[in-house]
């Protein structure tokens, strides 16, 4: 990965020419969308819109509108509690990421294990969540998690599936099964204009493209 590292904060994109994108939420307050949509280096934001059974993203709608107000393209994801019922945390996410308002496949984000549960038990939760939310959006959801969380728990689970993964270093990851990932989150320190906080930055790895998380409208 070729990218500057000034204060601990990397700037990928300013160095290289890999397809660049941000993941965001509530946490970065009010977002300027109309100065991020004018950063060309940026192809693609990923929001937050919902976490487990109940819980929704307060800022989802108006960043989600006001991302494409200004023709960014955007997906929407699920933060996985795996002691949630798994149709509840279904119900809550189409609640809030509706097909019609897709640019991008959706994403669930896979960083807990409740030290409650077996191995097992959570990844037989996990792929139930997983095959629901295929069902319902009729594609194969993107899934993110970081790099020790995949070794030590998705390794064989998940092959079928596109995946990101995180990991904040200026080394690409590498996981211990050589599964290929299609994205990586590089830092969650970055900067950019419009936005006042660090954001989280990610990019596409090698050949891989935006067609391959496009949402395909039925």
């Amino acid at each position: 990965m070729a990218a500057n590292a000034q204060d601990g904060i990397y700037q990928c994109e300013d160095t290289c020419r890999h397809i660049h994108g941000l993941d965001m939420s509530h946490y970065q307050g009010d977002i300027f969308w109309e100065t991020v949509g004018q950063n060309g280096k940026i192809a693609y934001v990923y929001l937050k819109a919902t976490e487990g059974g109940d819980r929704i993203d307060h800022r989802y709608e108006h960043n989600i509108r006001m991302a494409q107000d200004y023709n960014i393209r955007v997906g929407s994801y699920h933060f996985y509690r795996p002691l949630t019922p798994q149709d509840e945390q279904l119900r809550n996410f189409r609640t809030q990421c509706r097909p019609k308002d897709q640019d991008l496949i959706p994403m669930i984000d896979i960083e807990s294990k409740p030290s409650s549960m077996t191995t097992e038990a959570f990844c037989d939760s996990l792929m139930t969540f997983i095959r629901l939310v295929e069902r319902a959006y009729r594609q194969k959801p993107l899934l993110y998690t970081y790099t020790n969380f995949y070794n030590k728990y998705l390794q064989g689970l998940i092959d079928d599936y596109p995946l990101m993964i995180a990991q904040y270093s200026s080394s690409e990851p590498v996981l211990a099964d050589g599964k290929e990932y299609i994205m990586w989150q590089y830092t969650a320190k970055g900067r950019i204009n419009g936005v006042s906080t660090y954001v989280d930055k990610s990019r596409f790895m090698g050949r891989h493209t935006m067609r391959e998380i496009r949402f395909r409208h039925r």
